[in-house]
């Protein structure tokens, strides 16, 4: 039976659909979570919030091959490395996706913010507020779910990541849960996707550049983030306000 034949359960309570596609799905591949996400559950109401980093190209592969024109949220910070707009331009063509939004921070308020772009120094909270939370939920305006791609590996508060979760209102879905670091370099390696230019010069995880470094430790991919800061993301995946609902 195809995905979209199936009951959307649109009379389900948050906590009630949560536990049916966590108890259905939570060891599925990542294609099975992503059809059923992207043909069954939100079909036509679903986006993909893309960095273009490090490891970006695995999930945008694996969406392409199940809906190539999803469209696919880029937060346009104007504080990424040049290599990031290239390798996002590259992704695009190689994989076919022909609806990526570039969506930048509000030009008035980054004039009354941080006119002279240098507010990473002093907040760098405040920047990744301004550049990215922000001009995320009007970007996510008639989205009822959005995918991510974190990790479990990735460490710190992601340890425990499920596959689906709830908050800010929409569901969130991680179909990379599962997945380990040779998981995703075999994936690379398998449907021969290009790198970004920086991983080879020591950058696992890529995010803006005046708060990405190589990374410090080995061991924790995501070291090279707000390196010596008490920071560790940027907010996106930080509710304040709601905690995040899971089962």
């Amino acid at each position: 039976m195809a995905y979209s034949d199936i009951s959307l359960h649109i009379d389900e309570d948050v906590e009630a659909r949560l536990k049916r596609l966590n108890d259905e799905l939570r060891d599925a591949s990542a294609q099975t979570i992503l059809r059923a996400s992207i043909l069954r559950e939100w079909q036509g109401e679903m986006t993909y919030v893309s960095s273009f980093g490090a490891e970006s190209a695995v999930m945008l592969a694996l969406i392409a091959d199940v809906d190539p024109d999803m469209p696919i949220v880029f937060l346009e910070t104007g504080m990424h490395f040049p290599q990031t707009i290239d390798y996002k331009d590259e992704l695009i063509e190689r994989l076919g996706l022909s609806n990526v939004r570039d969506i930048p921070p509000a030009e008035d308020e980054r004039l009354a913010e941080d006119p002279k772009n240098t507010l990473w120094k002093t907040d760098p909270d405040a920047c990744c507020a301004l550049r990215k939370v922000r001009p995320l939920e009007p970007a996510l305006e008639g989205f009822n779910a959005w995918i991510t791609g974190r990790k479990r590996f990735h460490g710190g508060a992601r340890m425990s990541l499920p596959v689906f979760e709830h908050a800010g209102g929409r569901f969130k879905v991680n179909p990379l849960a599962n997945w380990t670091q040779e998981d995703v370099q075999a994936y690379f390696k398998r449907r021969n996707l290009p790198k970004h230019p920086l991983v080879a010069q020591g950058y696992p995880s890529i995010g803006c550049w005046p708060c990405t470094k190589p990374a410090e430790d080995p061991n924790d991919i995501r070291s090279g983030r707000w390196a010596g800061q008490d920071k560790s993301e940027c907010g996106l995946h930080v509710e304040k306000n709601e905690r995040p609902r899971v089962f």
